[in-house]
Order: C-alpha cells, then structure tokens, then sequence
C-alpha cells in the first residue's frame, strides 16, 4: 500500500499505511468467524430470556436465523471473492454503490460492533465473578468487563498470528462447551421428551398469544449468526483470500448452528424442573443446569471453557473494530485518520486497535450508571449490524440489476440473483422484529432500538455533510491492488 500523491491529498493529511502479511489460513479465518459468531456466547447470554419469553419453542430461531444469514453470507461471499479488502463492508459497499453510502453503511456497523463489544464484555463479567464467586454488583463488573477488554486488546497487538492461535483456542473452547457438553448431557441426562420443543409451558400465555411470544424470543438465533464477516474483515491477512473468505463465512454458521441446537437440547432436554426456568423463579438457568448434571466441580470447568471462548469472541470483535477503522482511515474517511492507519511492526493497525477497546470501555461506563439496559443496548447492537449487512445486500442486488456479475474465483452462478433477493427479503424481516417497540413504562424504554439507530445514523449524516470526508480520500490504489476480476 502506498499514500496519496501529492496532488490529491496534502503529506499532513495523507493517512500512512504499510502491506499487511498474508498469515492467516483457511482453518484460522474460520476460527475467526466462528468465535465472533460465538453459538456459546449468544446461547449463555440469551438462553434465560428466550425462555421466559417463548419457551422451549424459542430454539427454532436459531435454524431460522441461520437459514436467513446462510444466504447473506453467500451474498457477501460472491462480494468479498472479488473484492478480498480489508474492512469488509466498508469497502464492499463503497464499490458496489459509492463512497457516500459506503460511509453511512459502515458508520452504523461501527457503532454497532462498539455496543456488540461492550455487551460481550458485560456479560462475560458476569461468569468471571460466579467463577471466582464474588458479588456481582456494578462496580465488579465494570471492573471486570475493563480488564477483560483490556487483555484482548494486549493479545491484538502483538500480532495476528496471536490472534489466529488464540482463535483457535477459543474455537475448541466453543466446540467442547457446546457440542460435547450438549451430546454429553442428552446422552447421559435425558430427562424430558422431544415434544417439549412444541410447548411454551406457559410462557405465551396472555391476549397476545402465542405467536406474538415467539417472534419475542427472536433475539436468541438473531444475535447468534453475525460475525461471519469478520473472515473478510480481515482479508488482506488471508492467503488466497478470494477463495477461502467465502468458505470460511459458509462453514461458520453451518457449524454455529449444529452446535447451538445441540447445545439448546442439552440444557432443555436435560434438566428435570424446566417449568421453573420459563417462568423464571430459576433466573440463571445454565449454571443450575450443569450444577445438577455435573456437580459443583463439573460446572466450574465448563465456567472456566466458557470464559475463555467468551474472551477469544471479543478478541474477534476488537480485531474486526480495529479492521474497519484502518479500512476507513486508510480513505481519510475519519478524524485522525493518519494516526490511524498505521500498521505496527507485528503487522497490526495498533492505533485503530487502541481506539477499537476506548470505545466499548465508554459503553460500559454508561452501562456502569444504566445496568437494565444491557439487554436493550444488545438488541440496538444487532439491528444496526442488521441494517449495516443489508445495505451491503441491497447495493448488491442494485449492482446485478444493473448488469453485474460477480467476477471471483468464488461464485453462485445464475443463482446469485435469487439467493440475493430472498437474502434481502430475510433482513428487512429481522430488522422489522428488531425494531419493533418493547416492553417498558417510559418512551425510550419502549423505543430505545430505534433512537439508538436514529441517534447514530444522524450524527453519522451531520459528519458526512459538514466535513464532507469523501472529497479527502487517498488515491485508493488498494482498491486496484486487491480486486479480482477486475
């Protein structure tokens, strides 16, 4: 990579950027995926709510999501085999439709991924101290959530090799804490009958009904199967990236979903007293599980699995953050762009790095003064990474209308347009129940997704209009040097 010559951009304002190197395999840039994907984080985190909300029905949403996402991903799969940039949806959506709207696109999903980062971090905490059993009470967590972001940051910076070998870490962690614990306990404690997969066992009780309760319960598969872009957010590390970006994206929710179902039917199909969990007198219903399957001892070491395959999730968060920040100061697209488009010598946007943990360590400030908005904070997080994945979708199927064919070494053919169509028609259908008003006494606890999005896309609208960051950008030789098919 080189910066901008002279007669287009100033030497002080010119962002200065180095050539990554391509250490990543195919085995690595799956872990990656995976681990921000993280079956086990999504199911730890949100298990206990989907119940109460639609009762053991609420483990189809994982198959529906990941249905839903599996064609998003092919999508970006067919974007990111041609265009291998590092950023991911930045850089996708600024070839496919413009600068303008690439902006706005990966302005949202950055502030997404912050919130994403900070809730990972807040409810990681929260195992941390039942591990070393010490109350949770605000103060301990944001303590705690401080030095756990804190520590994923240090391992990002001394190289993406570390990343890789901790992801991969974190990708075993996730598989024994998942799929062997699920198989273990619906061989060995099986205690309740398939059927309870079709009983709400009271939870959908009410005038709503049922249906309005399990469209509730959607978070469950909806904030599970993101984060299989970051296999192209780091693109530029990956060897031959046109060809094992999309594969990697593919196998991350193929394998996300088996292991969260057998996970979900190891907790449901395995513990004897699960009306108590639905109508929550059980309010940390996993821990109980594994206590009466386990034992004690047996609980703590799948506590200590889970931590380690939570902190390799923000691990891979902090790394995509960090990537689309560079990506975006690389163009100048930013304040302070020049500082952050430096590249360390253990090959990683270091400052972006820095920047990648401050964010979230904010968050949790707030959060820190505002505990019952955690969950809240979740949602709004995975309707902008929603929104921000769909204007990628959408700019696609504007491009194939206006006659383009996907041009990498990876592709779907005569299909692509179908499976872009139909992958559009699932996002706006998720955003739809991501935004609808929820439950609360005040105006903006009925509302908060929303604000939170309106909030973030206006001050992003404000900065594009008045700075105008588009008319700054470098020469953009990076597109040229890492586009196939062009």
């Amino acid at each position: 990579m080189r910066s901008s010559p002279p007669d287009m951009v100033t030497p002080s304002s010119a962002p200065v950027v180095q050539q990554f190197n391509r250490s990543i395999g195919l085995m690595s840039n799956f872990s990656l995926g995976f681990t921000y994907l993280s079956p086990l984080t999504a199911v730890y985190s949100l298990f206990a709510l989907s119940m109460t909300l639609a009762g053991p029905p609420a483990i189809w949403w994982i198959l529906i999501a990941a249905a839903g996402q599996m064609l998003v991903a092919m999508v970006f799969g067919e974007v990111a085999s041609q265009y291998p940039i590092t950023g991911g949806l930045y850089p996708w959506a600024r070839l496919l439709w413009g600068k303008k709207y690439a902006w706005i696109a990966a302005w949202i999903y950055l502030w997404a991924l912050v919130v994403t980062i900070t809730s990972i971090a807040e409810y990681s905490a929260t195992f941390v101290a039942s591990l070393f059993s010490y109350t949770q009470t605000a103060s301990h967590l944001l303590l705690t959530s401080v030095l756990l972001l804190l520590l994923m940051m240090a391992v990002n910076l001394s190289g993406t090799r570390n990343l890789a070998r901790v992801a991969r870490i974190g990708f075993w962690c996730e598989i024994i804490s998942v799929i062997a614990l699920g198989i273990y306990l619906l061989i060995f404690h099986r205690t309740q009958p398939v059927g309870i997969l079709f009983n709400s066992m009271g939870a959908a009780t009410g005038s709503a009904g049922f249906s309005h309760a399990f469209m509730t319960a959607s978070l469950l598969g909806l904030f599970m199967f993101f984060g299989f872009e970051a296999c192209g957010n780091v693109a530029e590390e990956v060897k031959d990236a046109g060809r094992k970006i999309p594969v990697a994206m593919i196998l991350s929710i193929f394998f996300g979903a088996i292991s969260a179902i057998i996970s979900v039917l190891g907790y449901l199909l395995s513990y004897p007293n699960l009306k108590d969990i639905v109508s929550g007198k059980i309010q940390d219903p996993i821990p109980e599980i594994l206590n009466n399957a386990l034992g004690t001892e047996g609980e703590k070491i799948f506590v200590v699995i889970a931590i380690i395959a939570m902190l390799s999730c923000i691990l891979s968060l902090q790394a995509a953050l960090s990537r689309l920040i560079f990506s975006f100061s690389r163009d100048n697209m930013l304040p302070g762009s020049r500082w952050m488009a430096r590249i360390s010598k253990n090959e990683v946007p270091d400052n972006a790095m820095i920047v990648s943990c401050a964010l979230p360590l904010l968050i949790c400030l707030w959060v820190y003064y505002q505990p019952d908005n955690l969950a809240r904070i979740t949602a709004f997080a995975v309707a902008g990474i929603y929104i921000s994945f769909q204007m990628v979708v959408l700019a696609a199927l504007r491009k194939r209308v206006q006659g383009w064919k996907p041009a990498g070494p990876w592709s779907l053919g005569r299909w692509g347009f179908l499976n872009n169509l139909l992958a559009l028609g699932y996002g706006l259908f998720g955003i739809y129940l991501l935004c609808v008003p929820a439950s609360g006494d005040s105006f903006l606890d009925r509302w908060i997704v929303l604000t939170g999005l309106a909030v973030v896309a206006g001050c992003g609208l404000i900065y594009l209009l008045t700075a105008r960051p588009y008319r700054k950008e470098t020469d953009g030789q990076h597109y040229q040097n890492h586009s196939n098919g062009q």
